[in-house]
Parts: C-alpha cells; sequence; structure tokens
C-alpha cells in the first residue's frame, strides 16, 4: 500500500481524462512529445518554443517527417527572400544556441536554407524566441475540452556545476529565461487561460544553496497563480536507463489537486545492451588520448598499439593446447602459450603474468584453449586502469563499464568510471565506454538510445544533423523513460 502524504489527504489526486495539447518551451527534438507517444496517449502538438535552428530541424523530422508542405510558396510576397530574412530576424532564430543571429548573419543563408527554417516553423507551430512570446501566442482555449500541458527546461548553464555560476536570478543569464516563462504565465493567467499542467525539468543545482531563494520566488508566483507544486529529483538508472542522469521536475497542477511520483523500478539493462554492434574506428580513443586517460602506475603501462584489438579475429582457439602464427599487432592475447619463433615482448597490461603480454608485429599470438580457464570471454573481463584524483591513483575499468573523457589531462579529475552504466550526457561528446578492452567514445545512436529515443526516431532525427549537432541535442535533452513515468501517473497508466 503506498503511504499517504498530508496532500493526499487534502487534495484529490490529478488524473487527465480529457484530449491533451501539449506545448513545450525549449522543445530540442521533443522528449516530452516522445513520451507521449511511447505511451500510446493521443495528444496534440499544440505549440513548441524552439529558436536554434538545429533543433527545430530535429523536431521536425521526428514529429512531422511527413509534413513536405511549401508554406513559404504560399505567401503572397513578389521578394521573398527579402520578407523572409526580416520575418526570421524578428522571430530570433538562433545557430549557436547561446543568441539569436543577426540580420547580417540570416542573410547570408542561401535561397534553400532559408525555406527550409520557415517550412520547419510553420509545420512544427514554433513560437521560437521566448523573449518575444506573448500569453496570447499559446492559444488556451476550451479548457473544459482540453487538458493543456506546458513543458518547460529552461537553460541550465548558469546552474550546472559544469556552469559559472551565474544564477538565474534575472533574464541577463541564460538560465533566467525562466522568468520569461513567468512573464508569459502571468499574461495566460491576466486573460483567465492558464494551462492546468505545468512540468519542470533541470539540474538539481536548481535548488541548491546557490539557487535556492530565486527557486523559491518562482514556486510562490506559480502558488499566487493558483497552482500547487510538487518537486523531486529523479536518476535515470531509476527509470530503466542505465545513465547516472540527475535531474529535478516539478509537476505543477493548477486548482487544489495533490500529484505523487512515480516509485524507481529495477534498472534490467547495462550499458552494453544498448552498445552498437558495429562501429566505426573513428571513435576509438587516440593514441594521445590514450596516454592522458591511462593511469601511470608502471605495471599498467602499455604501448600506444596495446589496445588496438580485432574484434572479429581473437586467438585461434583449439581443443587442446597448441600454438598458432597470428600478426599481434592488433591483439591482445592470454597466456597458455607455445610460440613456432622467439617474439619480442613490447609491453605488459599487468605485473608478474603472462596474461596481457603485447608482442610486436613478428610475434606469435598465443594460443586460446577451451581447456583454459583462461579464454577469450574471460580476457574480455580483464581490468585496465583508468587516471582517476584518488589516493590510489586510478579507478578499474572492464567491458561495459562508461568513462568520462572530459578534461583528459586533469590531475584532480575524479568518478572517470562508472560500472555498467554510464555517467551524465552533456551537449559536448565527453564520455566513452569500455568495449573489448579498448575505449571509445559513445556513437551518437548509443547517446540517443541511452535517452530513451527509440532507433526509428533516432533515424530521423539524423539524417539533416552531423554527428557533432547529434551530440549536442543528446545531452541537451530530457531522458524519455524518465517523463514517461512522470505522465503516467498523470494518466494513471500501471504499464508503461
Amino acid at each position: 500500500m503506498d503511504q499517504l502524504t498530508i496532500f493526499d489527504i487534502m487534495y484529490p489526486k490529478y488524473k487527465i481524462t480529457k484530449p491533451i495539447r501539449l506545448i513545450e518551451f525549449f522543445a530540442g527534438y521533443g522528449s516530452q512529445a516522445l513520451a507521449l507517444k511511447y505511451l500510446g496517449v493521443s495528444f496534440e502538438h499544440w505549440k513548441i518554443c524552439e529558436w536554434a535552428v538545429k533543433s527545430i530541424q530535429a523536431y521536425k523530422d521526428i514529429h512531422f517527417a511527413d509534413d513536405n508542405i511549401d508554406y513559404l510558396a504560399l505567401q503572397p510576397y513578389s521578394d521573398k527572400r527579402k520578407w523572409l530574412i526580416s520575418w526570421l530576424y524578428e522571430k530570433g532564430i538562433s545557430s549557436n544556441y547561446n543568441e539569436p543571429m543577426t540580420k547580417e548573419q540570416i542573410s547570408r543563408l542561401n535561397d534553400e536554407q532559408l525555406k527550409k527554417i520557415y517550412n520547419n516553423i510553420v509545420a512544427t507551430s514554433d513560437m521560437v524566441n521566448i523573449q518575444k512570446v506573448k500569453g496570447k501566442d499559446l492559444e488556451i482555449v476550451d479548457t473544459d475540452k482540453y487538458d493543456y500541458i506546458l513543458t518547460y527546461s529552461f537553460p541550465c548553464q548558469d546552474l550546472s556545476l559544469a556552469g559559472k555560476g551565474k544564477g538565474m536570478s534575472d533574464i541577463s543569464t541564460r538560465s533566467g529565461m525562466l522568468w520569461e516563462v513567468e512573464r508569459i504565465l502571468t499574461e495566460c493567467y491576466e486573460l483567465g487561460t492558464l494551462p492546468q499542467i505545468l512540468l519542470m525539468e533541470n539540474v538539481p543545482q536548481v535548488h541548491g544553496a546557490d539557487n535556492l531563494q530565486d527557486f523559491n520566488k518562482w514556486q510562490l508566483r506559480l502558488d499566487e497563480l493558483g497552482y500547487k507544486n510538487y518537486m523531486q529529483d529523479l536518476i535515470a538508472t531509476d527509470y530503466g536507463i542505465p545513465q547516472t542522469r540527475n535531474r529535478c521536475f516539478m509537476v505543477s497542477i493548477l486548482g487544489n489537486y495533490s500529484y505523487t511520483f512515480p516509485k524507481p523500478i529495477p534498472l534490467k539493462l547495462k550499458l552494453k545492451d544498448l552498445l552498437e554492434n558495429n562501429v566505426d574506428e573513428k571513435y576509438y580513443l587516440s593514441d594521445k588520448m590514450i596516454q592522458y586517460i591511462f593511469s601511470e602506475d608502471d605495471k599498467y603501462k602499455v604501448n600506444k598499439n596495446s589496445l588496438k584489438l580485432n574484434r572479429e579475429i581473437a586467438c585461434s582457439k583449439t581443443t587442446r593446447e597448441g600454438w598458432t602464427r597470428a600478426d599481434t599487432s592488433d591483439y591482445i592475447c592470454e597466456d597458455k602459450i607455445k610460440i613456432a619463433t622467439k617474439p619480442q615482448k613490447i609491453g605488459s597490461l599487468y605485473e608478474d603474468r603472462q596474461a596481457g603480454s603485447i608482442y610486436s608485429e613478428e610475434a606469435t599470438c598465443p594460443t586460446l584453449t577451451t581447456e583454459s580457464s583462461n579464454n577469450w570471454n574471460v580476457l574480455l573481463g580483464e581490468k585496465i586502469k583508468i587516471k582517476n584524483a584518488t589516493k590510489k591513483g586510478y579507478l578499474e575499468a572492464t567491458d561495459g563499464d562508461g568513462i568520462d573523457l572530459s578534461q583528459p589531462n586533469s590531475e584532480t579529475r575524479r568518478g572517470r568510471v562508472q560500472k555498467e552504466q554510464i555517467q551524465t550526457l552533456t551537449t559536448q561528446n565527453n564520455l566513452g565506454v569500455v568495449e573489448d578492452l579498448r575505449i571509445r567514445k559513445l556513437t551518437p545512436k548509443e547517446c540517443f538510445r541511452l535517452m530513451g529515443v527509440k532507433d526509428e526516431d533516432y533515424e530521423k532525427c539524423a539524417k539533416n544533423q552531423s554527428d557533432g549537432s547529434l551530440y549536442h541535442l543528446a545531452g541537451d535533452s530530457i531522458v524519455v523513460n524518465v517523463l514517461m513515468a512522470i505522465f503516467k501517473e498523470l494518466l494513471k497508466i500501471k504499464e508503461i
């Protein structure tokens, strides 16, 4: 039996019973919309607010892939290019997520680029720059017939540990865009048409000591507008995704209603379950990066080629001990060795052991046998030492472990290894994984999987994005599984 809170006793739980109209501020590629879609809930993409042209493109490709209408062709202007440049400038599109483009920057875009941006904005009902949005633009009508859900995941750069601590006191900072949400809701209140449900997502620092006063001010303002607020930090590993992404969520419900956050569920997936089968060599660490990330411990120093495993061909397996010739420059081989010629040993992963020995190109690869307990699968369970600013100076990692690759030459970095999980994805490509005792960066598809996005939606998104853009989109988004669990409580769905 669930434990009751005072709010459960005082107020009934809110349950969505009417058709949903979804409004997504700071929409990105639309994680909230994906959550409702994956739950099988019928809803209407009512409005979004997103100014970054790459995110607008991603949203359109994922959610409106079949919309091929040329909306620009419907405009009556004779000089459409001139009109379009002015229109996009007034809307406030951004090319770098940080600031709007100048008219000069927009004018450098060719006609096809301008048309695509315009069509994407119209297709997605995008209000673009939140600083230019008015309460009336949300077009909240017929609240007796529809449940309006407004989501707002305002920028976290000035709140997060990686930021510069500027906070969210006012709109002079990116995180201060929260107060634009307040302005818009105030305008809606004056019109008598507030959304029934608000959903906030941000880093836990939003209610940390440095920002608590402003966050309390925000909650008080929502109280004044008629909302009851329910806030909790949720981590993705509690909702089915092996990523230690901890985020603060706040559900605000208009009227006297209660809300209970979803209970954690056992984590069944491991990081390795979300990895691609075949990964391009470009994702593997360079020799320079390997030197930075490996422990300086002498007994674990290795030649620069020591982690270049051949992922398809291991040493020969036989039913008895024997030997075989092989080019082992790309292998790490196990013991139970018999050699045809004396190889030149150039390094070892482990002290005082034959296992993990590294040989020159002329070496003979040790034979793995079914009689030996040290077979290939065991080899892949061996550990490597990753430099870490702890007393030991390293953390051990093995296949399927996540590696933090940020600030590789830092002498103070901690927590670089996550066992069978990955650290929090960011907008930078700074996370890796141990695979076949090699370290590589996660691929964009793997990052999207770690954000709960299904492969078919990733493929839609990826067709018009570079790898760099995809990493940014994933790191700047919300784990869909967590959103599904939150919505499930509002919809009273028993199973995801």
